[in-house]
């Protein structure tokens, strides 16, 4: 896991989201762990690939994670184009040293399989969660208008299409984000080595998954009622445009009725 800038004690991981969903079953290679999959690259690289969508290479150089997401190409449904991506240094901690600063390398005392695999899991999250953050707030981009002409006029001017399309972005972006990885779930891998639950907690509060996965539910509850207005809007729409053909058929009729009456009077 050496390159020029890295020393043995010190690696560089760099975290990916390309797509909805992979496939890890059958995935050849040497296998380190099965959930997540963990395999060896190289001669001391390490890919932990999620079902969830997320892959995390450690120690690798950009040649090898290049091969590797060829891989995965296949495997991926619901590519995203360009991968949202994160990166990290993880460096040994050496008693006497210098302190680290905030927003430094993460800190362990050795490089073993089980103290990478809870790096790689808190890495995958934070890089899921930042774009669900970017679908949502996309989402608000574009209901802020359709709300500050509700709360203006009361009504909206967009056109059915319009809303539909709106609606449809609006649950689109729910079904996508909702259930997709629960950050408040620990890994697996705490449950055989219970010591490692300080350095997840560590993880954890430096990307602040438990706040920022709190933030986007709070949001995804205002897009929910947004497309419950919006279905709302739609139906009254539909009914106004019900009404106003019945009132148009009952007119027809009346004006069909009268011009048989003053026919059948002037002959």
């Amino acid at each position: 896991m050496t390159s020029p800038d890295q020393t043995p004690s010190q690696i560089t991981v760099h975290a990916l989201q390309i797509g909805d969903r992979i496939n890890t079953a059958g995935f050849e290679g040497e296998v380190l762990s099965g959930t997540p999959l963990a395999l060896r690259v190289g001669r001391a690289g390490l890919a932990v690939v999620f079902r969830y969508g997320a892959v995390v290479f450690l120690g690798l150089t950009a040649d090898q994670e290049a091969e590797f997401l060829e891989r995965l190409h296949a495997r991926c449904a619901g590519k995203i184009s360009p991968h949202e991506e994160e990166w990290a240094k993880v460096q040994i901690v050496r008693e006497g040293g210098e302190p680290i600063p905030v927003g430094g390398p993460i800190l362990v005392q050795d490089m073993s399989l089980q103290r990478l695999l809870v790096v790689a899991d808190a890495l995958a999250k934070s890089v899921v969660l930042a774009h669900d953050e970017k679908e949502v707030a996309n989402v608000f981009d574009t209901i802020e208008p359709f709300a500050r002409e509700l709360a203006t006029s009361g009504q909206s001017s967009k056109s059915r299409t319009h809303l539909l399309k709106l609606l449809g972005n609006s649950l689109l972006v729910q079904q996508h984000v909702a259930g997709r990885v629960a950050v408040d779930e620990k890994p697996d891998v705490l449950w055989d080595r219970p010591d490692l639950e300080r350095l997840y907690a560590r993880l954890e509060d430096e990307y602040e998954l438990s706040e920022r996965v709190e933030i986007l539910n709070r949001k995804l509850e205002v897009i929910s009622d947004t497309a419950t207005t919006l279905a709302d809007i739609l139906e009254a729409k539909r009914s106004l445009r019900l009404e106003l053909i019945v009132i148009f058929l009952i007119a027809f009729e009346i004006i069909v009725t009268a011009y048989e009456i003053l026919s059948r009077s002037g002959h």
